[in-house]
């Protein structure tokens, strides 16, 4: 089996990747392309699905070329709650992909909510009524784009996120679906019975013939074209993002938390069978469904985290890279005051206030860039912290250990400022690009080379445990001074 290799397509917000993983879990090759980022108003984020299909095809190629193993599965992990319409004859988008950052539907969900509609929502989507999710865009697209709803009702046109969009062209068009985990995204899907729900299409109006054929995270849901690699390849696992990093980093016990940091900061608390109620603003989803059973997870999403560092170099060029904020940071003794609230986009969990915008406070003449990058940094830290708060008003219990992934797990002085926030420790796996990982592995589940959790559970391996250091009255005056500057970005909860 060494020669034996599976391929992971892990189709982000900035960007798309292909990565090929051994049997042992360990990954081999990377291949990875930025895409542009369209903005056509303020608050509005699209896509053009054409970039996304072209390359994942050029770094699907390039990946199994350079590896030289056979491939024996892909896996594909997404970002969610991104919106494809696509004509069914031709496979063409009917409209820019409408990305999950996107807050253009902010007031047609406020005349919802003041509908009434929120509670039907929250039963049986476990979701919330905000921009964030996949339904009230497409509402937007079948609504504003010339001829697109009458195309709908004659049935020509096909709805998917982008793994259902992938997924369609990856089999030439013949595979219309998708896994539990991204149709628990949309607000349409009950959660509880595993099925698309006739009194939310109807909320939105949504013809039923648009959906795709809801699946296991990990099960044979078609065949590559063989022109693709030279000969077809089952696609044997798909989920969204951050259900692949729970995946990924093996947290398959009740109780067991993930944190993953990409564009956005995504915790995750497996809650075994029970989907928990939040009472808090936090969100009960799928974790993922295996063998037509359902695991829930309770979530709190955050929309900007690395997205912030991307910022300060591409917004501001105070950065080169990245991996320049570690040393930044280090070399202040503290904060001096400076806080950032990143809500370029609005606010996530648990404040869900979509006008919120960033600001950064508690500038003087003695604030320098360093600042300004230790205060991104941190506001992800204070973000993570109010989500597991919130987590645990919720009735979870306080998680002993939890484990980070994405980029931004590479820095450390970020997981150690993390593990002082949160008091408890903080886990950095040897391989941090979990994601791709999650969906290597239910990829490789569906063709036998992984028979099950424990065996996934027994390939992650970790890197470095980071512990709390902080004391306690230093801990709570800067969680005091977060609080402070988030009140003054207008967020309802805290103004």
């Amino acid at each position: 089996m060494s020669d034996t290799i599976i391929l992971a397509i892990d189709q982000g917000t900035t960007s798309t990747r292909s990565m090929t993983f051994g049997t042992d879990g360990v990954p081999r090759q990377t291949v990875r392309r930025e895409f542009a980022q369209h903005y056509p108003q303020p608050g509005w984020v699209e896509h053009d699905p054409e970039d996304i299909w072209r390359d994942t095809v050029d770094t699907l190629k390039e990946a199994a070329a350079a590896d030289g193993g056979k491939v024996a599965a892909i896996g594909i992990t997404n970002q969610r709650e991104t919106v494809v319409v696509w004509d069914r004859a031709t496979g063409k988008p009917v409209f820019n992909a409408i990305v999950w950052q996107d807050r253009r539907t902010a007031a047609l969900c406020a005349q919802l909510k003041a509908d009434g509609h929120e509670e039907l929502v929250r039963a049986r989507t476990g979701l919330i009524l905000d921009p964030y999710f996949s339904g009230t865009k497409l509402k937007w697209i079948l609504d504003e784009v010339d001829g697109v709803r009458a195309r709908a009702e004659r049935g020509e046109l096909a709805f998917g996120t982008i793994d259902s969009f992938l997924l369609w062209r990856l089999t030439g068009g013949k595979v219309h679906a998708t896994d539990a985990s991204n149709a628990s995204r949309t607000l349409l899907f009950d959660i509880h019975k595993g099925a698309w729900d006739a009194e939310l299409l109807k909320m939105l109006d949504i013809p039923e013939s648009l959906l795709p054929e809801v699946k296991d995270n990990s099960t044979i849901f078609g065949e590559t074209t063989p022109d693709l690699l030279g000969h077809s390849v089952p696609i044997g696992g798909m989920a969204g993002d951050q259900q692949a990093a729970v995946v990924g980093q093996a947290c398959f016990q009740r109780g067991d938390a993930k944190s993953t940091y990409g564009t956005g900061c995504f915790v995750l608390l497996n809650t075994g069978k029970e989907a928990v109620v939040s009472k808090n603003g936090m969100l009960t989803t799928i974790a993922y469904q295996l063998d037509g059973k359902i695991t829930y997870a309770l979530e709190g999403s955050i929309f900007v985290a690395g997205a912030a560092v991307k910022w300060l170099r591409d917004g501001l060029g105070l950065i080169n890279r990245a991996a320049d904020t570690n040393d930044m940071a280090t070399k202040l003794e503290g904060n001096d005051g400076v806080y950032m609230v990143p809500a370029f986009v609005g606010l996530g969990a648990p404040h869900w206030d979509p006008n919120a915008r960033a600001s950064i406070t508690g500038l003087t003449f003695a604030a320098t860039g360093s600042h300004i990058a230790r205060a991104a940094l941190e506001s992800v830290a204070y973000q993570t912290a109010d989500l597991m708060n919130a987590m645990v008003a919720d009735g979870a219990r306080d998680a002993r250990q939890i484990r980070v992934d994405g980029g931004m797990a590479a820095n450390d002085w970020f997981c150690q400022f993390l593990a002082d926030v949160l008091d408890t420790d903080v886990v950095r796996p040897a391989n941090i690009e979990t994601t791709a990982a999650g969906a290597a592995f239910l990829a490789g589940m569906a063709v036998g080379i992984w028979n099950g959790p424990d065996d996934i559970a027994a390939a992650w391996k970790e890197e470095r445990i980071f512990s709390a250091t902080m004391g306690s009255d230093q801990r709570a005056a800067l969680m005091g001074g977060w609080q402070e500057a988030l009140g003054r970005t207008g967020s309802r909860q805290n103004a």
